[in-house]
């Protein structure tokens, strides 16, 4: 490609900000050009605006210290700079939903991180590798806000990446009935052990709004298109708990699942290692090689171990056996803040350039 696509960030100082900035640093298709963010931090160099709260463990690129931050709200402004943008603002609800529609409005794609717009029934919430078919809603969306190359996407939350793959992966089996167990890292709330001390030895058994999107939202990306909208699918049904544990990054999952069909122990790992989708087909740049490893290792996953595997765009699943209650049970880990997060809008970004769907201004 001769031309890289001019990339904005919207909320790009908060830790998710950082963190698409990071990824995006030697990105082949895309550049960073333009910041945005609160009024507070416009006008500042970006270097100024996050000050010490730099919260990656890369430094810095130099590429981006001295662009000088704009004010997330002047939307005009910033989307004349770009040719589409990531969303990570810090808005209550009904503001992100706003302020993504009007930059969408300005014929600028946005693809978000956000929660605003997950159950907009004409906005695509997608996992590459399991629903890319459901970036076709966007035509519908775009009829809604009158746009030609405007829209929003947005990828799902972080606590669902390391189970929603694996259930994916055993779909022919039927999964009916699951109950996980989520145990995620304190970057999932945008925080290190720095800001959030009381997190040091300690586990706070509740996370606002986390079990019910854990609960619901696999549903949503198992869902299928019908008259213009995405209606989710009813099976499985999920509960699900959710509890901070003194992480930095990572989000493990305990998982138990029924089956109507009768898997076996083998047929369930080969399942896991060699699921592939329109990702790896394309080799899109920031796609996993291989999307779920599964690890024979008794005391595996481990987010020390296993964390970054695939550049933390991958999922470790082990601990795979049969259980006494339920018919299997697994553990699996996810990178809440690469795949989870910014990692996975921009795999999602990718897929929109290769689908047509944003394209050079």
């Amino acid at each position: 490609m001769s031309e890289k696509l001019k990339v904005g960030i919207l909320g790009g100082t908060g830790m998710v900000g950082q963190r698409f900035i990071a990824l995006l640093e030697n990105h082949p298709w895309f550049e960073v050009t333009t910041i945005a963010a609160s009024e507070r931090s416009a006008g500042k160099s970006y270097k100024e605006a996050v000050g010490d709260r730099w919260k990656m463990t890369t430094p810095m690129p130099e590429k981006v210290k001295d662009i000088i931050v704009m004010n997330v709200n002047e939307v005009e402004k910033v989307a004349a700079e770009v040719d589409f943008v990531f969303s990570a603002v810090d808005m209550t609800k009904e503001e992100i939903k706003k302020i993504e529609e009007d930059y969408a409005k300005t014929e600028t794609p946005v693809v978000s991180n956000n929660s605003a717009h997950r159950w907009t029934p004409d906005v695509p919430m997608v996992v590459p590798e399991i629903n890319p078919e459901h970036m076709k809603v966007i035509d519908f969306q775009r009829k809604r806000l009158g746009t030609e190359r405007g829209f929003v996407a947005v990828k799902p939350n972080c606590s669902i990446q390391s189970y929603a793959p694996v259930l994916t992966a055993w779909k022919e089996f039927e999964p009916y009935e699951v109950v996980a167990t989520t145990y995620q890292a304190i970057s999932g709330a945008g925080k290190t052990f720095k800001d959030w001390p009381e997190m040091v030895e300690n586990i706070i058994p509740y996370i606002g709004g986390e079990e019910e999107k854990s609960e619901k939202e696999p549903l949503r990306i198992w869902g299928e298109i019908k008259d213009g909208v995405i209606k989710p699918a009813v099976s499985p049904i999920i509960t699900c708990q959710c509890i901070r544990v003194p992480v930095l990054n990572g989000h493990t999952a305990a998982v138990f699942v029924k089956f109507k069909k009768n898997p076996t122990k083998e047929q369930l790992i080969e399942k896991l290692v060699s699921f592939k989708g329109l990702p790896q087909e394309l080799k899109l740049p920031s796609a996993p090689k291989q999307f779920v490893q599964y690890l024979e290792e008794d005391n595996r996953p481990q987010v020390k171990v296993d964390v970054d595997f695939e550049n933390g765009m991958g999922i470790s699943v082990g601990r795979l056996r049969e259980d006494t209650v339920y018919d299997w049970k697994f553990v699996g880990l996810s990178h809440n803040t690469v795949r989870g997060a910014a990692g996975g809008a921009v795999l999602c970004a990718e897929l929109l350039k290769e689908q047509g769907y944003i394209t050079k201004k």
